[in-house]
This record gives structure tokens, C-alpha cells and sequence, in this order.
């Protein structure tokens, strides 16, 4: 389910995150299914449970889990992360074109280059596709 990188700098708990966020956006962990248990997914990550708790808060800060007390963490409907997740994702944008503004680049010359990802993106999807 989830391999952390202990060469990685990120606390454990970021990564944590950004895998249970993945699963979550590539549908492996469906809507309203239950979370495993804090100590559950600690013993099987061999990493202490408070990480995992931290890892947990974040999501459900984030939107992408809940928790109904007695029973435990579940996953959101996707509304209630999807709205987050781009308004993020638009934050990032904003920030990266500021600072490739500041870095001298001109409005034109950064917006090819989102076209070319976007082109990119749509020949991979094209190829996906066809196998």
C-alpha cells in the first residue's frame, strides 16, 4: 500500500500524506471506505502511531478524510477534497509564475511552456490509451 523512503528529508508524516493523498485522487481508496486503524497502519509502516496520527489530522484538515468518533477515519467524497485540491494547486501556479516573473522570463514564454506540458500530457494519455 505504502512505501516510505527513509532516505527521503521529508518527515515521515509528509509522505505519509502525499501517499494516502495519491491513493485517495487515483481512486485505489474509494469514497466512505474505512481508513485502517492508527495503530493498525503504524505496526504495518513499522513507524510510531503518533506520525501516523499527524498524518491523519492533515488529511482530514485537507478534506480528504473524516472521522466519526468511536469508529474511526474514512475516506471523503471526492467534492469535499476536489475544491481544495485545486485551490491549492492554483496557489502553487500563482507562486511558481511570480517567481518566474521575477526571474525575468516574459508572460509568453511561460505560457508555452505550460502548453508543452499540456501537449506532453495529452500524446501520454493518447499512448495509455492504446495499450
Amino acid at each position: 500500500m505504502i512505501l516510505l523512503d527513509y532516505r527521503d528529508k521529508r518527515p515521515l508524516y509528509e509522505q505519509v500524506v502525499e501517499k494516502l493523498e495519491h491513493l485517495i485522487v487515483c481512486g485505489a481508496l474509494k469514497p466512505d471506505s474505512k481508513m485502517p486503524s492508527v495503530r493498525a497502519l503504524a505496526m504495518e509502516l513499522s513507524i510510531n502511531p503518533n506520525t501516523i496520527q499527524r498524518a491523519y489530522a492533515l488529511l482530514e484538515q485537507s478534506g480528504f478524510l473524516y472521522t466519526i468518533v468511536g469508529r474511526g477515519n474514512f475516506v471523503a467524497p471526492e467534492e469535499s477534497w476536489q475544491s481544495g485540491k485545486q485551490l491549492a494547486l492554483k496557489e502553487e501556479l500563482a507562486e511558481a509564475f511570480e517567481h518566474a516573473l521575477s526571474a525575468g522570463m516574459d508572460k509568453e514564454s511561460i505560457i508555452a511552456i505550460l502548453d508543452s506540458v499540456r501537449q506532453k500530457m495529452k500524446k501520454e494519455a493518447a499512448n495509455d490509451s492504446d495499450t
